[in-house]
């Protein structure tokens, strides 16, 4: 109420000084011929006015004729009003409102200024998955609209926060009542370092290759023989047969290698030839470099067995062999029974 009461005042304040200033410029004449040889005149509370857009003031008109002026607007495009002097600014540029009454007329020249937009930031420099939240200050306080030329490069939300999302250049707009400014997002590579150039590993083995991304995005990781080593999405290898093959890791199109070597294992027997009677057992002395238990296969079982434990029974008289295999490595021994 307080506010509409001020409002209220300040209305009648302009349209006495309009009332003033009518009555001084009129010439004085007698009462019995007031209207007589005197054109009719209006009184403005405002013969110029500037304006942003979407604001909105009020032109009081008064008429020597006693009538009640009507508003019109030479552009309402610009800037419109309404029957009571309510002029509203609608986009920039220049136009006339002309108050009428009867033959009697005037004019308040109204300028509405082009919206002005000020960025915090004319470019920035992001990695995937950043963000950065851009300001936008408009002259006649309106919301800016926020866009992204590229979404996939960078996204941007209404409140203007723009995300990383892959390297490559973007152009975020914020555009306000026809104004438009921009900010250049480069979407930089990251760098990418591995723990280690190669590994050698036996079947079996793991081993886990740790890498260090700038801009803290999970690489995606690829064995190039996956018969050999496999990778997961962690980075954590696994060794299944000699060979070599490439372990990749990629971020954003950024891709750094390490070398896996599978390598085949060395198998040593304790002898060449072993002697055993029938219906004894000797345990073949082994050792196997891999750490892996290698497999056992007696050529005649009817003469000696063997387990996987290299544990040969003698049978009968004659002689076997013995061989050990472990990842494509073998080695053999002669066993005699007598």
């Amino acid at each position: 109420m307080k506010r509409f009461l001020n409002k209220h005042m300040l209305l009648m304040r302009r349209f006495l000084c309009a009332l003033l200033i009518a009555c001084a410029v009129l010439p004085a004449a007698p009462a019995k011929q007031a209207d007589a040889g005197f054109p009719a005149l209006i009184a403005l509370t405002a013969y110029r006015k500037t304006l942003n857009i979407g604001e909105e003031f009020l032109i009081v008109a008064v008429a020597s004729n006693g009538k009640i002026p009507t508003f019109r607007s030479s552009s309402s495009r610009i800037a419109s009003v309404s029957k009571y002097g309510r002029i509203t600014a609608k986009a920039a540029g220049s136009c006339r409102i002309t108050a009428k009454a009867g033959s009697a007329e005037a004019s308040c020249a109204v300028t509405v200024a082009k919206t002005t937009i000020r960025l915090n930031q004319s470019s920035l420099s992001l990695e995937h998955g950043e963000t950065f939240r851009l300001t936008a200050t408009t002259s006649n306080g309106s919301i800016p609209v926020f866009k992204s030329s590229k979404k996939s490069v960078a996204t941007v939300e209404d409140d203007g926060t723009v995300t990383a999302l892959k390297p490559g250049t973007a152009t975020i707009r914020a555009t306000a009542d026809k104004t438009t400014q921009t900010c250049k997002v480069t979407v930089r590579k990251p760098t990418v370092t591995l723990s280690a150039a190669s590994y050698k590993l036996y079947r079996g083995q793991t081993v886990r290759i740790e890498a260090a991304v700038s801009s803290g995005i999970t690489p995606v990781w690829k064995s190039s023989k996956k018969s050999v080593a496999s990778v997961d999405e962690n980075g954590l290898v696994t060794a299944y047969k000699h060979g070599v093959t490439i372990i990749r890791a990629t971020v954003d199109g950024i891709t750094r290698n390490c070398e896996i070597t599978v390598a085949s294992p060395e198998i040593t027997l304790a002898a060449d030839t072993f002697t055993v009677k029938a219906g004894k057992s000797i345990k073949i002395g082994m050792t196997c470099s891999s750490g892996n238990a290698p497999v056992w296969k007696s050529s005649k079982k009817s003469v000696a067995t063997v387990d996987q434990n290299g544990r040969v029974k003698a049978k009968k008289a004659g002689s076997t062999t013995i061989t050990v295999t472990e990842d494509g490595t073998k080695e053999t021994c002669v066993v005699r029974v007598v």
